[in-house]
C-alpha cells in the first residue's frame, strides 16, 4: 500500500507533467535563442528613426511655445 502511495502521483508526474513541463521548456528557449528576424529588426530601425525626429519635431515646436508664450508651460504642466 505504502509503494502505491509514492509510486501513483510519481507514474501521473511522468506521464502527464513531465512532458508537458519539457515542452513548454524548450519551446521558450528556442524562443528566446531566436531574437529578431531581420524583418523585424528594420521595423524596429525605423520606429526608432521616426521617433527621433518626432523628438526633434517636439522640441522646436516647444522652443517656439517658448519664444510666443513664455508661460505656456505653467497653464500645460500639472
Amino acid at each position: 500500500m505504502s509503494t502505491f502511495l509514492i509510486a501513483g502521483p510519481l507514474i501521473v508526474f511522468l506521464i502527464f507533467v513531465a512532458p508537458l513541463w519539457l515542452f513548454l521548456h524548450y519551446r521558450s528557449k528556442r524562443k528566446a535563442d531566436n531574437g529578431l528576424s531581420e524583418q523585424e529588426f528594420q521595423k524596429l530601425q525605423s520606429l526608432s528613426q521616426r521617433a527621433e525626429k518626432m523628438q526633434a519635431r517636439v522640441d522646436n515646436l516647444e522652443r517656439i511655445l517658448d519664444a510666443e508664450a513664455p508661460n505656456w508651460r505653467q497653464t500645460y504642466d500639472s
